[in-house]
């Protein structure tokens, strides 16, 4: 294997295992510049993508560098901004054969945040998600008219942020009048962090308070941020009253939110409501299939049924599965066979039962209800306590068909009889409230992808 094949196989993998985001940012125009002595020098376009790879992701591309030649002893990286440019020079041939193996860039506007490849016509729908589906492609057609604001909430990996991202470019498109902008939780997060600390919060509100459409991913990462949560609930205020289209998303419905203002949350309730829930075995298959013709690939049928089989609950994992087969395929001009597959495949398709431990559902509960894990497991009588715990309790007795002593012994040395009555409790709640409903499974879909 060439380095530049070696690069390839490693970027294919990383590409599955952080974000699309994360990706672009730190790991775009990286190349392994020299490869000697199981010594691997990687080339990185600045000094802070450097600081980054060595201090955040080295172990993980050691290990994959690694696992694909067992001949690597160590991983370094330099800044070494020329070596593109003399090389191509060089060896325009060898440019071209990389080129064709470089991934897919990411083509991010710098005004809107919005990255071009995310549009209706590539998004799969189905059952699962058909209604999120509608209500985002009616919000396109008249932006600020209908379902103002838009709430979208689903797991992981279900297409939250490739709808989102479609419905922006849509009317980026449709209305190139109107001022779009995306924008993570996160990022929003840091830009009032930053005005604050420059003295700068004047223009931050008019950059926000100008837009026509403002799509924001991932509220539920305000929970707890009192002054972001002000400062987008007078944002929210501005544009709503001006008629401008507001669409939110999150892993979870406005109510399951943590340390959420109620003022904010009744703006996110006030209009329409949709969830994305998991696909069934027909989308996966269909998901995959416009994946592989996407990046060319024409699997053979058992190939695609092994994976739709075995990759139930999250989409991200789906693309990255086919990514990974995608790089075998360049890499040896050959299709995977299905056990060539499932050997590739192997570290992605687990046993749903490795992944749902005792400890496992109590981390999920806690992080969900936005609590600590020794709160869920100590004695406290507090409310916002007392819920979880009981919710952890039947999981673990419904998952992982524990008795109720262990149930017991498990969370503080209880009585069974405590664990069959939060058992009890949690399921006469789930014939009655709509909304548990939605978070147990929410929670489940967790504690599943992993």
């Amino acid at each position: 294997m060439t380095k530049e094949e070696l690069w390839q196989a490693t970027l294919a993998q990383l590409q599955f295992q952080i974000s699309q985001a994360n990706f672009a940012t730190w790991l775009k125009n990286t190349y392994i510049l020299a490869k000697k002595g199981g010594q691997v020098v990687v080339s990185v376009p600045n000094n802070f993508s450097k600081e980054w790879l060595e201090n955040k992701y080295n172990k993980l591309i050691f290990k994959i560098l690694r696992n694909l030649d067992n001949e690597v002893r160590e991983v370094n990286y330099t800044v070494e901004r020329q070596a593109q440019t003399q090389r191509e020079a060089a060896s325009p041939a060898a440019a071209t054969q990389e080129a064709q193996l470089e991934l897919a860039p990411l083509s991010v506007d710098k005004t809107t945040n919005l990255n071009s490849r995310y549009t209706f016509d590539n998004f799969v729908v189905g059952p699962f998600n058909e209604l999120a589906h509608a209500a985002t492609q009616a919000v396109t057609k008249s932006p600020g008219s209908v379902y103002n604001p838009l709430f979208i909430y689903g797991g992981t990996g279900l297409g939250k942020t490739h709808l989102l991202q479609a419905a922006g470019n849509q009317m980026g498109k449709d209305f190139a009048d109107k001022r779009v902008r995306y924008v993570s939780s996160e990022r929003f997060t840091t830009g009032v962090v930053s005005a604050i600390r420059n003295h700068t919060m004047d223009n931050f509100r008019a950059s926000y308070r100008d837009l026509d459409v403002l799509v924001l991913d991932d509220v539920q990462f305000l929970a707890g941020k009192d002054k972001t949560q002000e400062e987008l609930f007078h944002t929210f205020n501005t544009l709503y009253e001006r008629g401008k289209q507001i669409v939110f998303s999150s892993d979870r419905p406005p109510k399951a939110i943590a340390a959420l203002e109620e003022r904010l949350r009744s703006r996110f309730e006030g209009g329409m409501i949709a969830d994305i829930s998991s696909p069934d075995f027909e989308t996966r298959m269909a998901i995959i299939k416009t994946k592989a013709q996407e990046k060319t690939l024409p699997l053979e049928d058992a190939v695609l049924d092994y994976i739709a089989s075995n990759i139930q609950r999250n989409i991200r994992e789906l693309e990255g599965a086919i990514n990974r087969l995608a790089a075998f395929y360049k890499l040896n001009n050959a299709l995977p066979t299905v056990a060539e597959a499932k050997n590739l495949l192997r570290s992605v398709i687990q046993s749903p039962s490795k992944f749902a431990t005792p400890r496992r559902i109590v981390q999920v509960v806690a992080e969900f209800y936005d609590i600590r894990e020794k709160d869920i497991l100590a004695p406290s009588r507090k409310k916002e306590i007392v819920k979880p715990r009981q919710i952890a309790m039947y999981l673990l007795r419904e998952e992982l068909k524990s008795s109720y002593p262990f149930i017991g012994e498990k969370f503080g040395g209880k009585d069974h009889t405590t664990a069959i009555y939060a058992c009890a409790k949690i399921l006469k709640e789930l014939q009655d409230s709509e909304g548990l409903v939605e978070e147990m499974t929410l929670i489940r879909q967790r504690i599943y992808s992993g």
